[in-house]
């Protein structure tokens, strides 16, 4: 699998090197037109993998490997730092396959009806979140409003950090992340490692009040507090980008310093 996972890598590399650009697929579309840019990488290496919808997840999940992508277009400059999860929590593991996730930014102010990749980063989703366990599912209530007929949908969105709001050394360039037992070839070389730690608490669950407005969350120890998780980033052997490494953890000021702008997307 980490033979896969190296050639993807490398024929997105060979495209951003040799300018495949971009083909925008209208002029409002913040999904589509990247998501067909990595199509053409899996076609060019003759992956099959099941069409993408709008509901699956992950984009891509290939046939003949437990392998999925998950892809990710960002206009930059632009929002960079975290980005929408689509109701589906990011995860290094889903129904038995391994997930990538694939970020690629891209000009975000160009009219050009095809543009370049900025820069790209292939990360294992265990970099985002290591947590296997957790089932997606929306859930609903009944009896609101004043003849206590209306239904309230809990239909949950995550916001999650991109690689770029994570680590240091990945802008301009073209990178793989991956847990640190991956086996590459020579073609490739260690540009960096480092470690996430799991946090001492998890979110076992919230309550809203509807009057104050008020999201209240229920916090439980977690079971895996102070868990290490190691990670390697790869470039080819021939590039001179800088190395890749850990950015501090945002303080949780920092972070609702920032809520607000998450509703303007």
């Amino acid at each position: 699998m980490d033979t896969i996972i190296e050639r993807v890598f490398l024929e997105c590399f060979k495209a951003v090197e040799s300018g495949e650009l971009i083909s925008r697929v209208s002029s409002t579309d913040k999904e589509f037109s990247f998501q067909n840019w990595f199509a053409a990488r899996l076609d060019k290496l003759k992956l099959n993998y099941d069409e993408p919808s709008r509901n699956a997840y992950p984009d891509f999940r290939l046939v003949n490997y437990p392998v999925g992508f998950e892809v990710k277009g960002l206009g930059f400059p632009g929002r960079e730092a975290n980005y929408d999860c689509n109701s589906q929590v990011p995860s290094g593991l889903h129904n038995g396959r391994t997930i990538y996730y694939v970020f690629g930014r891209y000009p975000s102010k160009t009219k050009d009806k095809a543009f370049p990749v900025h820069d790209l980063v292939i990360c294992h989703g265990d970099f985002l979140n290591a947590d296997h366990s957790y089932i997606h599912r929306n859930k609903n209530l009944k009896g609101f409003g004043s003849y206590g007929d209306i239904m309230i949908r809990d239909r949950k969105m995550y916001v999650a950090p991109t690689p770029y709001a994570l680590t240091t050394g990945t802008e301009r360039q073209v990178s793989l992340i991956t847990k640190n037992d991956f086996i590459g070839s020579s073609e490739i070389k260690n540009v960096g490692s480092f470690i996430r730690e799991e946090s001492k608490e998890l979110i076992r669950g919230y309550t809203f009040d509807m009057i104050e407005q008020k999201l209240t969350p229920a916090k439980i120890p977690n079971p895996n507090a102070g868990l290490k998780h190691d990670f390697d980033s790869y470039r080819i052997c021939r590039d001179k980008g800088p190395a890749v490494s850990l950015r501090a953890t945002p303080t949780i000021e920092e972070v609702e310093e920032t809520e607000e702008d998450l509703f303007e997307e």
